[in-house]
C-alpha cells in the first residue's frame, strides 16, 4: 500500500468533508447508523424521491462511507466502517457542548 504524502491527505480529508456537507447525505449516513436500510425505506423516511437518493447513496458508496449488500431484488445500505461515526460523534459532541455553553 503507497503511502500518502500530506498534500494527498488533506485533498482526501477535504473531499470526505465535502461528502458530509451535504444536508441529504448526512440525513442517510445518521439514519443508516441505526439500521440497515433500502432505497425505498431511506426515500420514504427523507420524503425524497428514490431516485434523488439513489444518487446520493452512489456518491456515499464512492467515498466508501456507506456499503450495499443484495438480497433478492432489494439493495440494503449500511455505514462502509465506524470511523465515520465516530468522527460524527464527535462532531455532534462539540455541537451540543457550544450549544450548552451559550445558554
Amino acid at each position: 500500500m503507497a503511502e500518502l504524502d500530506n498534500e494527498q491527505i488533506i485533498d482526501k480529508t477535504i473531499n470526505l468533508f465535502k461528502v458530509l456537507s451535504d444536508r441529504t447525505r448526512l440525513s442517510i449516513v445518521l439514519l443508516i447508523k441505526e439500521k440497515e436500510m433500502n432505497v425505498s425505506e431511506i426515500s420514504k423516511a427523507l420524503n425524497m424521491e428514490q431516485s434523488a437518493v439513489s444518487h446520493q447513496l452512489s456518491v456515499l458508496r464512492s467515498a466508501r462511507l456507506v456499503k450495499s449488500r443484495r438480497e433478492k431484488r432489494s439493495v440494503f445500505y449500511s455505514p462502509d466502517d465506524q470511523h465515520v461515526y465516530d468522527i460524527l460523534n464527535q462532531v455532534t459532541n462539540h455541537v451540543l457542548e457550544d450549544n450548552c455553553e451559550a445558554k
